[in-house]
């Protein structure tokens, strides 16, 4: 039998290319209209994706079969493992929870338009951080932007108001349940409990709550530079809040608990019953089918909404090519990720941050919570140590600063989550002059850094 050996770094290319992609094209502007278009999305993640299949097809030494003694599959075989690993058990299930959140909360419409005051968008702002946890950061992002903007449109100056939406709402708020963001639910299907999340509740206070504080002197001093003639036609033109599709919260909620109670590893509650392979995705569908046929008035609702499925199909194309992609730097860093040198919760809490800031949030999170799984193993080999907290296999306080490196920095940059580009498309399309890519960058720097560096130095020193 041939002697196991870890994928060669030059293997990371596919993924590094697809990633590069993701956060380059966009921006160069004789490749922008390239990409703009789904189906280029998806040649380009498809002829990645195959290239690493033909790595471990043709190339790869054998991936172990941990569930055969670790003995080597090479060839056939080795493909088939990777590709049930990348697709069945994390792809399905991840764009499905994104497809069920996303139909159902695009069958909720909120109209009406009321006084922009500052503490009007901190409800709107303060709300939008609550909501992102339970209906994921895309569907509060998609449900909220164009009624605060809608609120705010007498008022010239509202780029602000946008930008700190994207932080608290697109981002930081959706930390507090594996609905909230995709990384934590990548950890969730990779074992970790469904309400270990909210252990971040105190971070996730902190944060919000002073960015929430520094919006409202923000907004207070822009709303005194405002026009009186503004003003007074946002105190004159009034239309009462008032929310259409009102049940599709009941199908969301249906969403929280099939998500925290069906688990084909776990027992269902209450009975001796494994529920088969694939029910909660099975389930998942059924309440986005059932949202689209109870809303009344659903075509009316989701057109006002602006609702195509154009940006889940994006998600859905680049995400394909993605997780298979990540299969050799993962197996990688299982093997040799205690070699890293990162040692410390700030340190994964960081190094997870900054790729999450360019790169995106859930694969980053994947790979560095491999790698402070295989320094978790390590250390608990090492004589003399303890018996430490370890929650699906990781160091709690590593998986503290994975979980929160992921999710709130994702904020940092246009490209760090998949709802901070289409909340500034949409602010755009509305009329708000937003900041370029670089300019919002010196936004995040001078206001979330060092959040961020009060974050680590509460929480995980």
């Amino acid at each position: 039998m041939p002697e196991y050996k870890a994928p060669e770094v030059w293997s990371f290319a596919p993924f590094v290319l697809l990633l590069l992609a993701i956060a380059i094209f966009p921006l160069v502007h004789r490749l922008a209209h390239f990409w703009e278009k789904n189906r280029y999305k998806l040649l380009v993640s498809a002829t990645l994706a195959a290239l690493m299949v033909l790595y471990y097809g043709f190339l790869h030494n054998g991936i172990r079969d941990h569930e055969h003694e670790g003995q080597l599959l090479q060839g056939g075989p080795a493909v088939l493992r990777v590709l049930k690993h990348a697709v069945l058990l994390d792809y399905v299930p991840f764009i499905i929870l994104l497809f069920s959140l996303y139909t159902i909360s695009g069958g909720i419409l909120l109209e009406g338009d009321i006084r922009a005051r500052p503490r009007t968008n901190c409800v709107f702002l303060g709300a939008g951080a609550i909501l992102a946890s339970f209906i994921g950061t895309t569907g509060a992002s998609m449900l909220l932007i164009r009624p605060i903007l809608r609120t705010n449109s007498e008022r010239k100056h509202t780029a602000h108001t946008v930008i700190f939406f994207i932080f608290m709402v697109s981002n930081i708020g959706g930390c507090l349940t594996p609905l909230g963001d995709p990384p934590l639910f990548l950890g969730y299907l990779r074992g970790v409990p469904f309400w270990w999340t909210l252990n971040l509740f105190p971070a996730w206070l902190f944060a919000n709550g002073i960015l929430l504080s520094i919006y409202f002197i923000w907004d207070s001093l822009a709303y005194r530079r405002e026009e009186r003639a503004d003003i007074t036609l946002d105190s004159t033109k009034l239309e009462p809040l008032s929310v259409r599709g009102r049940f599709n919260f009941v199908w969301l909620l249906g969403v929280v608990a099939c998500v925290a109670l069906v688990d084909t590893s776990r027992e269902l509650p209450f009975t001796s019953v494994k529920p088969p392979p694939y029910t909660r995705e099975v389930i998942l569908l059924l309440l986005a089918g059932l949202s689209w046929i109870t809303t009344p008035g659903n075509a009316e609702i989701r057109e006002r909404n602006g609702f195509t499925f154009g940006a889940i199909t994006e998600v859905a194309f680049l995400f394909i090519g993605i997780f298979i992609c990540m299969q050799a730097p993962v197996e990688y860093l299982q093997e040799e990720g205690k070699k890293l040198g990162i040692d410390s919760a700030s340190g994964f809490f960081w190094a997870t941050g900054s790729l999450s800031s360019f790169l995106d949030n859930a694969p980053t999170y994947v790979v560095f919570y491999e790698t402070a799984k295989a320094f978790t193993a390590g250390l608990l080999q090492t004589p003399g140590v303890g018996s430490p907290d370890v929650v699906a296999g990781v160091l709690e306080k590593f998986l503290l600063g994975v979980s929160m490196g992921a999710v709130f920095m994702g904020a940092n940059t246009y490209i760090g989550n998949g709802p901070n580009f289409m909340v500034k498309t949409i602010a755009e399309q509305s009329g708000v002059r937003m900041p370029s890519f670089f300019g919002y960058m010196l936004y995040s720097i001078c206001i979330l850094i060092p959040l961020f560096f009060a974050v680590m130095l509460v929480f995980l020193s």
